[in-house]
């Protein structure tokens, strides 16, 4: 059987998944990066983001239903990569009844849960140096709320507040252990 894994990882916009992803999954010897982002562009008629719809505290309509196909495409995708022996990491926000979908997503099979979890002031500095705003302080602050109250206790936290990704991708991969959930 092959160590391919799949490993999950979250946090809010600006919590460094994407950057960090996809350096975790280059230190594998085989990996692939699977950036929900980059499934969610692959609706180029008719793609609603959360922001459209009720915004990132309460998605709604089509903009639910689309981010809840691009969390099933994206486990789909990492399952596929797992069975060829290539380690796959997911880089989704999971939050509250997101947990739930991943959970059911990945029934039967056994992923590492990161949850990346920098400082509010560390997000909002990040995300005012993108080209484009995506999050903003207020939501900032509410999406670390609500990533803490919902998912507290679960998986493998890291707070890189202070560390390149580099370093983090270092903490997880000697931490990874602790992040495993058996499906």
């Amino acid at each position: 059987m092959s160590d391919a894994k799949i490993i999950v990882v979250t946090g809010v916009q600006g919590a460094g998944k994407s950057t960090v992803g996809r350096l975790l999954a280059g230190r594998f010897e085989r990996g692939a990066f699977v950036e929900a982002d980059a499934l969610q562009r692959m609706i180029v008629a008719g793609g609603r983001w959360v922001t459209d719809d009720g915004g990132p505290a309460q998605p709604q309509g089509e903009a639910y239903e689309q981010l809840r196909l691009r969390l099933r495409n994206a486990c789909l995708l990492a399952r596929s990569f797992r069975e060829a022996g290539i380690t796959a990491v997911i880089d989704d926000i999971i939050i509250g009844e997101r947990w739930g979908h991943l959970r059911e997503d990945l029934a039967g099979v056994p992923f590492c849960f990161v949850v990346l979890a920098p400082e509010v002031a560390t997000v909002v500095a990040r995300d005012t140096a993108r080209e484009s705003l995506t999050v903003g302080a207020e939501w900032a602050r509410y999406l670390d709320d609500e990533q803490r109250r919902t998912m507290a206790g679960i998986g493998l936290w890291v707070d890189s507040s202070r560390q390149t990704p580099e370093e983090t991708v270092g903490e997880v991969l000697r931490r990874l252990d602790e992040g495993l959930i058996e499906s």
